[in-house]
């Protein structure tokens, strides 16, 4: 009863308030319908957040293919750079009653992940009278001040109680929730919500093959590469030779069909050119491989310590997912033009894992001094470290949706 009246009070102060720079009316009915299928709304209130939302979805629809993610963000946080089309990216609604039931009604998502705290009262108990099950996830201490609310001292205690589960990034985060009433039952100490990768898979009788092929030849590779990059790779790889004449480039068309016309123009120019396509392996004498098929980077990555991230020396690109090669092992090169993944190589770059290069000559300086294989091994393990460190984490999330989902399935 207590909390009805104090919940009571926050709705009459949200309804005088002028309103929200976002209307939840507004954000319910912007002409996009809800998808088929089964729905997961996420609430992120950082960057780090929603891209580990994003990531989760990805990987679940592998197993549930008709899985969407609609994905709320606090008001002034950006859009995540990858956003992919089985996710709708919209601001949180207001904390008005009406924005409230319109957005529910609208969407109706089968349950709810709600990352880090700064919490919305108003919203988390009206989807909770729903019986849309929730979950607070990756819940740290910052996110749960109360200064705001000091005359309503139990709504924080209240709306946490309407979780089903609560899982706290640290051990100073689960004492919080603790002394804000979270029962200790309901609280998992899993560490922080961040993204990372699944290794990719590769056929081992092919990557025994290319290392008896290769036969301890030093490798760099280009992947993702757009035709605008390719003379700025090759004047790079043409440097690069100077200090290791038996150096192999492996380059990854962005689009595999441009592979004819690479090969082509490499041939032109006088380079000894396989192309993978063609079933062509590289000999002692081949100076550059053309891998113009899908479905081997796990492959490429294994076989090169060193890899560009191409698509990100052109502007209108937007770089590339530099997760799959940190997460097997290969040191990242990039160019300056990252704009879809700008807050996951960063991550990478301050764990020493990643490095920007802006033309044929830095290029081709990161290439000769990762052959060192210290500072290759350096740069891999520190890549490699930070893929890692949030896989426990997900797992346990994509555990909790699967369940949940598949009870709802089951009524």
């Amino acid at each position: 009863m207590t909390r009805s009246i104090s919940l009571s009070a926050y709705l009459a102060l949200s309804r005088q308030r002028s309103g929200e720079s976002n209307s939840g009316g507004d954000t319910a009915n912007r002409g996009v319908a809800r998808p088929s299928g089964e729905l997961i709304w996420g609430h992120a209130t950082s960057e780090t957040r929603a891209a580990a939302l994003i990531q989760i979805t990805t990987r679940l629809r592998a197993h549930r293919p008709d899985l969407n993610l609609l994905l709320t963000l606090v008001p002034d946080l950006p859009p995540p750079d990858n956003v992919r089309p089985f996710v709708t990216v919209l601001p949180v609604p207001a904390e008005t009653p009406e924005n409230i039931a319109a957005f529910l009604d609208h969407w109706t998502p089968d349950m709810c992940l709600w990352a880090g705290g700064h919490l919305r009262p108003a919203l988390i108990n009206k989807a909770a009278d729903r019986a849309i099950p929730l979950f607070l996830i990756d819940a740290d201490e910052t996110g749960f001040g109360t200064s705001r609310w000091r005359w309503m001292t139990d709504l924080t205690r209240g709306t946490l109680r309407r979780f089903g589960k609560v899982l706290a990034s640290t051990a100073n985060s689960a004492n919080r929730l603790l002394k804000l009433g979270v029962a200790a039952q309901d609280i998992t100490i899993t560490g922080p919500l961040i993204e990372g990768t699944a290794a990719l898979p590769c056929n081992e009788a092919a990557r025994d093959l290319m290392a008896r092929v290769l036969d301890g030849r030093p490798v760099w590779l280009a992947a993702m590469v757009q035709p605008g990059e390719m003379p700025l790779v090759v004047a790079a790889h043409r440097i690069a030779l100077r200090s290791a004449h038996r150096r192999l480039l492996i380059i990854v068309p962005d689009t595999i069909t441009d592979g004819e016309d690479m090969t082509q123009a490499l041939r032109a120019e006088g380079w000894r050119v396989a192309q993978w396509s063609r079933g062509e392996h590289p000999d002692e004498s081949s100076q550059i491989l053309v891998a113009d098929t899908r479905g081997e980077m796990g492959l490429w990555y294994r076989l090169a310590p060193v890899t560009f991230m191409a698509s990100s020396l052109e502007a209108g690109h937007g770089g590339q997912d530099p997760f799959e090669p940190a997460g097997l092992g290969s040191a990242i090169l990039h160019g300056p033009n990252i704009s879809r993944h700008r807050t996951t190589y960063a991550r990478l770059a301050n764990a020493g894992a990643a490095r920007v290069v802006r033309d044929a000559e830095s290029l081709a300086a990161a290439v000769t001094l990762l052959t060192a294989p210290d500072q290759a091994a350096s740069m891999a393990h520190a890549a490699w470290e930070v893929t890692t460190s949030g896989a426990e984490v997900t797992d346990r999330v994509m555990e909790l949706i699967q369940d949940t989902l598949d009870r709802k399935v089951a009524l």
